[in-house]
């Protein structure tokens, strides 16, 4: 079957992660994704290791599902192939400095008349206003900037970053969502527009319910290790024989683990019958329930608990985690083939449509893998101008 984006040309000029993952996302949803990159190679080509096939990891990652064109765009031959390539295309996507398109001469106005139907997302650390607007944005940064940073970490230590680039991750799925919103009132309109998100302000908007506690209270928001600022008990708990990851979101739910755990009387005990109880008491109530979790194995507190209905979970490394009969069942870990790395793992796709589903098409390309195949075959040149280009060495 068709993707739901069959018919759709992106031009991807982003490298490292947010924007790439955008323009996958739309390639593994139908979208002919042409990534262009400059005689080096998106940076994350050299992100490594490990490396697989020549290719790092992390590049290979994110960028399935696309064809690469290798462009020089400090040479004037690349810019004018930008344009007639931007011309063409129905999404385009990029991470540069503020203005830098501009610069190159395709500004809003060359926009609106030669590309009147093209969204234009752009992704910048801090947006396109305010003072900040002109500092590139990096992850890590960032997530020191929106504060993410100061609420994770245990309770007195130092504040500390997530495992991966949350903040990238976000953006790019942000960036996705804009695009699609984008491409239905073109459908409408039949006009494009400009799509512009930011590191910044997905930082910031993904504080979500820690933001709101602040503005509604004034009041700092604080460090809670794995635990809530909200719901208690809601963190990891050590057992017999490892950790217990306990989501009790409710105060049935606490009845019922307080009985598993043959303490009963808790959920009448006034300090803790309640959740607002519970939050006010969290060291005594957490301190409890360590306690007895601590009595008996994971698994033990898995079956009696889920049984009756309360969240709890193993605390997984990533090898587990990709390994789980759940994950392997959902389809998140994949192969394909590559043409350097022979048959190459991936994750899989996390957004299933039943009637259009995704589809791994095309490996990770090699650096301008498909530079010649995109320049004849979608913009028409002949072997004549092709060979102008690379002694020109915009190609």
């Amino acid at each position: 079957m068709a993707g739901a984006l069959e018919g759709i040309k992106v031009l991807d000029l982003t490298r490292v992660l947010a924007g790439p993952l955008a323009a996958m996302t739309l390639g593994d949803m139908g979208a002919d994704v042409i990534k262009v990159e400059p005689p080096n190679g998106d940076d994350t080509r050299a992100w490594g290791p490990p490396h697989v096939g020549g290719e790092a990891a992390y590049y290979l990652g994110v960028n399935r599902n696309k064809r690469s064109v290798r462009l020089d765009l400090t040479k004037p031959e690349a810019k004018a192939l930008l344009g007639r390539m931007i011309e063409r295309a129905d999404i385009l996507i990029e991470n540069y400095k503020l203005g830098t398109l501009a610069k190159w001469g395709f500004g809003p106005d060359w926009m609106e008349g030669h590309a009147p139907r093209l969204i234009h997302c752009s992704i910048t650390g801090y947006g396109e206003t305010g003072p900040k607007a002109p500092l590139p944005g990096y992850d890590f940064v960032l997530q020191a900037e929106s504060g993410l940073m100061s609420i994770c970490g245990t309770v007195d230590g130092s504040p500390m970053k997530h495992g991966v680039a949350i903040v990238d991750i976000m953006t790019g799925l942000n960036a996705t969502i804009g695009i699609l919103g984008a491409l239905n009132a073109r459908n409408a309109t039949g006009k494009g527009q400009k799509v512009s998100v930011s590191l910044l302000e997905t930082g910031l908007a993904a504080l979500a319910n820690v933001a709101a506690n602040h503005l509604a209270t004034g009041k700092e928001a604080g460090k809670y290790g794995n635990g809530h600022p909200n719901i208690v008990p809601y963190t990891t708990y050590p057992t017999a024989d490892g950790e217990l990851a306990l989501a009790v979101g409710n105060d049935g739910q606490f009845r019922i683990f307080a009985e598993a755990a043959g303490k009963p009387e808790w959920s009448s005990d006034p300090r803790f019958a309640k959740n607002a109880d519970r939050v006010r008491n969290r060291t005594q109530c957490d301190a409890m329930v360590a306690e007895a979790v601590k009595q008996k194995p994971t698994q033990w507190w898995i079956d009696k608990l889920r049984a009756s209905g309360v969240p709890c979970g193993s605390v997984n490394t990533v090898s587990q985690a990709l390994a789980d009969p759940q994950a392997i069942a959902r389809g998140m870990v994949m192969e394909m083939q590559h043409p350097t790395a022979g048959t190459l793992k991936m994750l899989g796709f996390p957004i299933n449509l039943a009637g259009t589903p995704a589809t791994a098409a095309k490996a990770p390309p090699l650096l301008g893998q498909h530079t010649e195949e995109v320049l004849a075959g979608d913009i028409g040149l002949s072997a004549t101008e092709i060979a102008a280009l690379k002694k020109a060495g915009a190609i």
